[in-house]
């Protein structure tokens, strides 16, 4: 085992995945499984609306640990603060202009915008839109892109090609293989 091999082992590095409602979200289920195998220890959790499109069994056999979904399924804790404490990085993969929306606002109604907002700055937290071209370019969402820059996260690039509603233009989730190597580079970088 080479030296940088032995010292990733030695400091795994928690990273909370969360999953929000577009067509893109069988993704992240790639995603899980690229950091999983880079010996990251991951948790996920996933919006209501992502439940449409992916179940959480995919997740759940990936990363050996049940999805969380709501903030009061697990009454011994207060899960969204437990979350968001424990994590070294989140990651919002796909992130729909819903979420976009609910995380400028400050809104803390779903797990995944109380655990970004409880975070606090605390560690890094990694955003992917995926949406219509048309949804992207909107003005309303484009504020809430750069207000969330403001706020420190980083905004990962939407890819251009065909999407899922039939129309061709930016919006497409960014590919599970560069996410990852975002993640990586993220991580290691603050050690």
């Amino acid at each position: 085992m080479s030296e940088s091999e032995h010292e990733r082992e030695s400091t795994q590095r928690h990273i909370l995945l969360c999953v929000s409602g577009s067509i893109a979200a069988y993704k992240a289920a790639s995603l899980a499984s690229l950091l999983h195998k880079s010996g990251y220890e991951l948790k996920c959790v996933m919006s209501s609306t992502a439940h449409e499109f992916i179940g959480p069994a995919a997740l759940e056999g990936i990363t050996g640990s049940p999805v969380y979904r709501t903030m009061f399924e697990r009454p011994h804790e207060i899960t969204h603060i437990a979350l968001a404490k424990w994590a070294d990085l989140i990651v919002i993969y796909p992130a729909s202009a819903s979420v976009l929306a609910r995380l400028y606002a400050g809104g803390a109604d779903d797990l995944i915008s109380a655990l970004v907002l409880a975070n606090n700055g605390r560690v890094p937290v990694l955003i992917a839109p995926a949406m219509n071209s048309g949804m992207l370019a909107h003005p309303a969402l484009q504020r809430n892109i750069a207000g969330l820059q403001e706020f420190g996260y980083e905004i990962l690039p939407t890819e251009e090609g065909l999407l899922a509603c039939g129309t061709a233009g930016s919006g497409r989730l960014l590919a599970p293989e560069v996410a990852a190597a975002r993640i990586e580079e993220l991580l290691w970088s603050r050690s």
